[in-house]
């Protein structure tokens, strides 16, 4: 890794004609170092080629050696990478609350590219946006008992107002179903009300026990959709469409793969009828919930008096969905896309889509050149590095912080009329005309996105097996990372069986069946559908 940061420096050093540092050669190692950069070296007969290079790279691995020592291996221990590169990265960092998070610019940059994107999707789709409480009174919690059962471990209270005790508890909202339930049932009263399709952007709270930076915190951001219907038929469509919105959003937005699926009763949301979800496969090969859609039927509706008179004068109950997606995409983009040398962003989503990064900015023309470069790229998320440090510094920091393409301008650049394009994904430098920037930087960013989808879906495909008995499973789930398609028979017995003995749990039952088997892979009873399980985030 050090080699690879140590050439592409030298190879930032040698464009830019300046030996081993960016002042003047004022000591004799940065003279005898430029001396070999530029040929000139007395020692250079007796010294072979292979030699130079080495002392070449002995000395820019000691100067960028610090701009990525801090990042461990993902071979290594993939947590500690992970959680070097959100820090090192500046996406977040540690809060003075425990299991909370500060949310960076960068990080916060992309939350504000994700909500944008799916807002404009939610408002296609018929959706409004609405703002609920951030309190729940705790008798308004109670009116669904599986629904509070489920959250109850992980509720936060407030009883205490000011100096006063509070007469009634106060949940901050780990969701808020019984919110919109309460203003549902005092807002519908006809069918002519109907459907309410509305969405809330904000941040919950739920006392996790571990917690890890996006994937799982105290509290977090968020949107959460709740709609109301006048038959099940609406809310069955409804929530199937928001869950297909989610997959696309992930998959066209993201480039991210997804598996579409059903969560079995056990996995199903608290107060649900039914759970839908899209599964995603990380690096190490565990799966991430990545979005959730939920149909609760009319159990809610009963539970708080939500009702309306129908076109016959008949009061009847609504039928409800909700669906959300979480700040933890952005923990999903670091682990499927990223590498051992930072982040890797798909250009929709990054904050900056182009670094421009001029070479011998000091010389005259040069930074003016860049600013030329800058405007006619202004339809891109685009940016001058201006900054005093070396080049090297700058290429080994727009790496970290995965910005999809970079461009390299120096004085020789802009006498050929030419700039060289790098590709964050892959390193490829490609040597394009100025007159033609903006339009190859175009082509450049929708390749990037493209082939970052391909690579993320061939590496989940590899890592998708098909097991047929215990045995099988076991093996697989001991040896070789990844989703496992297996048989099942429906019974929970089994589900909790799998997951006490292989350590795994289903994580959807896909839309798209196959039969890979008669039997179930764990009792060998008839099987009813094919499952995903695999170990999750």
């Amino acid at each position: 890794l050090l080699n690879k940061k140590a050439l592409r420096a030298n190879d930032a050093h040698s464009r830019e004609d300046e030996g081993c540092c960016k002042r003047p050669r004022e000591t004799p190692e940065c003279a005898r170092t430029h001396s070999f950069l530029t040929g000139n070296s007395p020692h250079l007969k007796q010294r072979d080629m292979q030699t130079m290079n080495f002392y070449i790279k002995e000395k820019t691995m000691a100067r960028d050696k610090k701009l990525v020592e801090s990042i461990t291996s993902m071979e290594d221990d993939f947590a500690q990478w992970y959680t070097d590169v959100v820090k090192k990265a500046e996406l977040c960092d540690y809060a003075s609350v425990k299991g909370c998070m500060v949310i960076k610019p960068d990080g916060y940059a992309i939350w504000e590219n994700i909500q944008h994107e799916l807002d404009k999707r939610f408002k296609k789709a018929g959706v409004k946006n609405v703002y609920m409480p951030l309190f729940i009174p705790e008798s308004l919690l109670d009116k669904e008992k599986d629904h509070v059962e489920g959250f109850a471990p992980e509720v936060a209270w407030v009883t205490q107002g000011g100096l006063e005790p509070l007469q009634e508890r106060l949940c901050v909202r780990p969701t808020s179903e019984t919110l919109f339930c309460d203003f549902y049932q005092k807002d519908i009263h006809s069918y002519r009300d109907l459907p309410k399709v509305y969405n809330q952007w904000c941040s919950v709270v739920r006392w996790e026990k571990t917690t890890r930076p996006f994937l799982r915190s105290r509290e977090f951001l968020w949107q959460e959709g709740h709609t109301a219907h006048a038959t099940a038929e609406e809310a069955q469509e409804r929530t199937i469409q928001m869950l297909n919105l989610y997959a696309d959003f992930c998959e066209d937005f993201l480039a991210i793969p997804v598996v579409r699926g059903q969560k079995t009763d056990k996995e199903k949301f608290a107060g649900a009828e039914a759970t839908y979800t899209i599964e995603s496969l990380m690096h190490d090969g565990k799966a991430l919930q990545s979005g959730t859609s939920h149909n609760f039927g009319d159990g809610f509706a009963k539970a708080f008096g939500i009702q309306y008179s129908d076109k016959d004068n008949q009061l009847k109950y609504v039928h409800q969905t909700s669906w959300g997606m979480t700040t933890r995409m952005i923990g999903a983009i670091i682990m499927v896309h990223g590498d051992n040398e930072g982040l890797v962003l798909p250009p929709n989503v990054a904050p900056t889509q182009v670094v421009i990064v001029p070479i011998r900015q000091q010389q005259e023309g040069v930074l003016e050149k860049a600013r030329e470069v800058e405007e006619v790229l202004s339809n891109f998320r685009v940016k001058v590095d201006d900054s005093d440090k070396s080049p090297g510094w700058k290429f080994s920091e727009s790496e970290m912080r995965g910005i999809p393409v970079r461009v390299e301008l120096g004085p020789k650049d802009i006498e050929a009329g030419q700039a060289v394009l790098v590709r964050r994904d892959t390193h490829e430098k490609i040597t394009v005309a100025l007159s033609e920037i903006a339009e190859k930087v175009d082509e450049l960013l929708k390749t990037i996105q493209h082939d970052m989808y391909e690579r993320a879906k061939a590496h989940r495909d590899a890592h998708t097996y098909d097991a047929h008995n215990m045995e099988e499973m076991k093996d697989i789930a001991d040896n070789k990372p990844g989703f496992i398609r297996a048989m099942w028979c429906g019974c929970q017995e089994c589900e909790d069986k799998l997951k006490e003995q292989v350590g795994v749990t289903s994580r959807c039952m896909p839309f798209k069946q196959e039969k890979l088997a008669d039997t179930c892979v764990c009792c060998g009873k008839p099987a009813t559908k094919m499952v995903y399980w695999g170990k999750a985030y």
